[in-house]
């Protein structure tokens, strides 16, 4: 199959977004669209799975229409269908698992399961501006770090292997549970990122160690002192959100900016920790960091000028490309599909839980 010929259908499915891209050979973006379901779910300060569900059943066809009438294609010219597998809220995954095992078996093209984290690692090699992706050196590290998931990869060659994870909370998770806790509504890590853009970190909170000398991560007990501070300034910590977030940012105090900034600073230091143990026993030279804590102001100034420090390239998902996305996915596939590497194919069933050691 020559490059030039190949168009790559992606589908996103796996939590609260719909998503849908079209990738060329060189993984060049035709299009890519995305429907999100924030609205649907801030009411319950989280995401709601029959919800999820149900919205990707009404969203997934339709957005399907619009991408291919961006890209100016028909599903005649998809040369191969790439959806995610897992790991992802059962019902949700099944949607559009079955939605492009049915395309690619309507089209007699290939079909490749996508595991969601990989596609989140390689998404920093993808141009946001839609141009060609850039080369996926043979070894590197990757760093994803969002709602579900904080962890650090090696890849080399067709390896992958876990450097570190979250014991508990993810740095995501801690965001949003901190916010809710706050009043700030949902979802968390934004709002906690301008308010700590207007407050002063002044208060460190400490950097946790596991006895093991694991460099793993854990994010729960910054949850805890985070609760802690927010009785020290009066703060009732609120239970959810019936009805919405129950402080505007603007009327938030500038001892509460300066606890989320505290708080911001907090998961920055624990990850650059890690980091450094890491890169000390693994002396890697380029490291990807994906995911929706990517998105994060100090995140984007901390790592990168952590990685010019010690001579790693650190190379950033582009911000639009942070959260879920099917160009990411439609990029995972279009690497297996040109190695040869197609997993399960037809045979992939949706996984809950897929640790990305596993593939090969």
């Amino acid at each position: 199959m020559k490059s030039d010929e190949t168009l790559v259908l992606g589908l996103e499915t796996s939590c609260d977004e719909t998503a849908v891209a079209l990738l060329d050979g060189a993984g060049g973006a035709r299009t890519s669209r995305v429907s999100s379901q924030e609205e649907a779910h801030r009411r319950f300060g989280g995401v709601v799975p029959e919800i999820a569900a149900r919205a990707h059943l009404e969203n997934l066809p339709l957005l399907l229409d619009v991408a291919l009438a961006d890209a100016g294609a028909s599903l005649a010219d998809v040369t191969a269908v790439a959806a995610t597998a897992g790991p992802g809220l059962v019902g949700a995954l099944l949607v559009g698992l079955s939605e492009g095992k049915g395309l690619a078996l309507g089209l007699s093209v290939p079909f490749v399961p996508v595991n969601h984290i990989e596609g989140h690692a390689l998404s920093p090699f993808l141009d946001g501006a839609g141009g060609p992706a850039f080369p996926v050196p043979e070894t590197f590290a990757a760093l994803v770090v969002s709602g579900g998931h904080t962890h650090v990869f090696r890849f080399e060659a067709e390896r992958i292997e876990r450097l570190a994870r979250t014991r508990d909370d993810a740095a995501g998770e801690a965001f949003d549970k901190v916010a809710k806790m706050a009043g700030l509504g949902y979802p968390g890590g934004p709002a906690v990122d301008r308010l700590a853009r207007r407050g002063r970190a002044a208060r460190p909170f400490p950097v946790p160690h596991f006895k093991d000398g694991s460099p793993d991560f854990s994010f729960s007990g910054l949850k805890t002192a985070a609760r802690e501070r927010l009785l020290e300034l009066g703060r009732v910590p609120a239970p959810g959100f019936p009805g919405g977030p129950s402080l505007r940012e603007e009327d938030a105090p500038q001892g509460l900016c300066d606890l989320m900034a505290d708080v911001e600073e907090a998961i920055v230091a624990q990850l650059l920790h890690r980091l450094s143990r890491i890169h000390e026993a693994e002396l890697f030279e380029v490291l990807t960091v994906s995911g929706g804590v990517a998105a994060n102001t100090l995140v984007r100034e901390r790592i990168p000028a952590w990685g010019r420090s010690r001579g790693v390239d650190v190379r950033l998902a582009p911000r639009g490309l942070t959260g879920d996305n099917a160009m990411m996915i439609a990029f995972a596939g279009l690497r297996r599909l040109l190695t040869g590497r197609l997993g399960e194919g037809l045979g992939a069933v949706a996984r809950s839980r897929w640790p990305l050691e596993t593939l090969r």
